[in-house]
């Protein structure tokens, strides 16, 4: 029974040290925006790039600033200077870098999944899955949590169907009123007049 237990233990302190493996410590250089930082790496300033999520732009070239924006890069920078330990990992069925030559990765601040964090706070949503990666399914589950509470960013999101609707449905109004109301003054004049012919005809006669 006590050489099954430790097999048991043995085999869970393998699992461990290969997840810990996977994780490269690094140390917080700069902050950019909700989801890109600098950090430094064996020495080495590197750009990373949170994998599989999305927060709303505040330095695009092309883009303004969106709603949430400075709200994600603000809890993203607090959350990489306030950390005790900070760890990225790469995922296997990810490439290790983007067309800008920024590190594609997990985020861990204090063993806590920073994208996770993001998304659960309604400052990201998920996106950019062109495979299975690791964290996804959590990702996901966080993402509907959100949306089901209208957080953050699911809180500015409009239903453009439904103001394309109402827009239509006041068109339609306005112009039967319009049409209406332009029916009753015409009939309303030519009543007028039949009226004042008719008093004519009777003092005539």
């Amino acid at each position: 029974m006590k050489k099954i237990l430790v097999l048991i233990l043995a085999f869970f302190a393998f699992i461990i040290n290969i997840e810990a493996k996977t994780k490269k410590v690094v140390t917080f250089n700069e902050c950019i925006d909700g989801d890109t930082a600098s950090v430094i790496l064996n020495k080495e300033k590197i750009k990373i790039r949170f994998l599989a999520i999305d927060t709303p732009e505040t330095k695009h070239p092309t883009i303004k600033e969106e709603p949430y924006g400075k709200e994600a890069s603000n809890y993203t920078c607090n959350s990489l200077k306030k950390a005790k330990k900070i760890e990225i990992e790469y995922d296997n069925n990810s490439d290790k870098l983007d067309k800008y030559d920024r590190h594609l990765v997990w985020v861990f601040v204090d063993d806590e999944l920073l994208q996770e964090n993001l998304i659960e706070q309604g400052l990201a949503k998920v996106a950019y899955l062109y495979d299975d990666y690791k964290y996804t399914s959590k990702l996901e589950t966080e993402e509907l949590i959100a949306k089901s509470k209208r957080i953050g960013i699911w809180n500015e999101e409009i239903d453009y169907v439904k103001i394309i609707i109402v827009i239509i449905i006041l068109i339609v109004g306005i112009t039967l009123f319009i049409t209406n109301r332009n029916f009753r003054t015409k009939t309303t004049n030519k009543i007028k007049k039949e009226t004042k012919k008719r008093i004519k005809k009777y003092f005539k006669t």
